[in-house]
């Protein structure tokens, strides 16, 4: 009942969940390309609570937030997991262009083809963004207040770092350097009539230049990688490889930074309240900080729960350490 023409997802398939390929359009015209999938013992006479999902960032529907979405239809809920705008098999002529307010729309896109289903409760619509998208999805919950609970799952500011550096450690003069690096990859891309790859997130070596790649991850991992690169390697090049994803078999646009510097995510996620929050990350994720400073930023209600002994890429795919029932219980005292 489960099965997709041409099905790719990497994750342990429940054939007891129905799930349907699904498109829905964004108000910037964009065709999003989403899983919906349906609760057991589906009726479609009922009206279900409904939660929509999407990241990690760079990720497609195929890998985690399709797993998010049946284990959650598992447990009661209709699920929408879907790719951010010009990623995936989502639309845009221009590929893999990393947009805050692209994707922040993108979610509540998402709600409005999830509630436009006769059997969703559109007052019973919640939202989870994993990773990257968890920033943007407390952004987009911050304004777009059909969303009625929202979670985040090692939720990683996109905006902050990029301008900042993981743990703040981007210098001022590393910014102004970037800059002049965007500026000259705009000449190029508009020069050769396309864009280019590159990363993201810019490093510098220890003479302060800046490492560039066209790729973000090489087909081997490098003998002197670091804990960070090795984990997400292993999630990406290897157990959940899926050919759609920036992250598996691409890189972002070079100038997608030039948006992220124009546009701070999680500005008003105070707004949210009185809609509770949900905040979850990992004992040992590197992105640990992130979800305790934007926790620190809500207002009641709100919840933030540390899993222990649990990395970053743990809370993509590993089921002895997402709590499900947390999420799910969230849900349904919320929505």
């Amino acid at each position: 009942m489960s099965k997709l023409a041409n099905d790719t997802r990497v994750f342990k398939i429940d054939p007891e969940i129905e799930v349907q390929n699904v498109r829905f359009k964004n108000r910037y015209g964009f065709i999003l390309a989403g899983h919906l999938y349906l609760p057991l013992n589906f009726d479609s006479t009922k009206k279900y609570p409904a939660i929509v999902i999407s990241g990690p960032f760079g990720a497609v529907k195929e890998q985690s937030s399709g797993l998010y979405a049946q284990t959650l239809a598992k447990k009661g809920f209709v699920t929408v997991a879907f790719d951010q705008s010009t990623t995936g098999e989502s639309s845009g002529s221009a590929r893999n262009v990393a947009s805050p307010d692209i994707f922040v729309e993108d979610f509540s896109a998402a709600v409005d083809f999830v509630g436009l289903q006769k059997f969703v409760d559109r007052e019973r619509i919640g939202a989870i963004g994993i990773c990257g998208l968890g920033s943007h999805v407390l952004t987009a919950a911050s304004i777009d207040v059909r969303i009625k609970a929202v979670a985040t799952s090692v939720m990683y500011d996109m905006s902050d770092s990029m301008w900042n550096g993981l743990n703040n450690t981007k210098i001022e003069e590393q910014c102004e350097i970037e800059k002049k690096v965007l500026a000259d990859q705009r000449w190029e891309d508009v020069e050769n009539g396309q864009s280019a790859g590159g990363l993201h997130e810019m490093p510098f070596d220890e003479n302060n230049n800046p490492i560039q790649s066209r790729i973000l991850f090489p087909e081997n991992l490098p003998e002197n990688a670091d804990s960070v690169t090795t984990e997400f390697f292993n999630y990406y090049r290897g157990r959940a490889f899926h050919p759609r994803s920036v992250n598996s078999a691409a890189a972002w646009t070079a100038t997608s930074p030039l948006g992220y510097y124009n546009f701070p995510l999680q500005q008003h996620i105070d707004k949210i309240s009185p809609r509770p929050v949900l905040i979850v990350t990992g004992e040992k994720s590197h992105s640990r900080y992130m979800a305790e400073e934007s926790y620190n930023r809500l207002k009641d209600p709100k919840e933030l729960v540390i899993v222990p002994g649990a990395t970053h890429t743990d809370l993509y795919d590993q089921m002895n350490f997402i709590p499900f029932d947390k999420f799910a219980n969230f849900f349904k005292e919320n929505l």
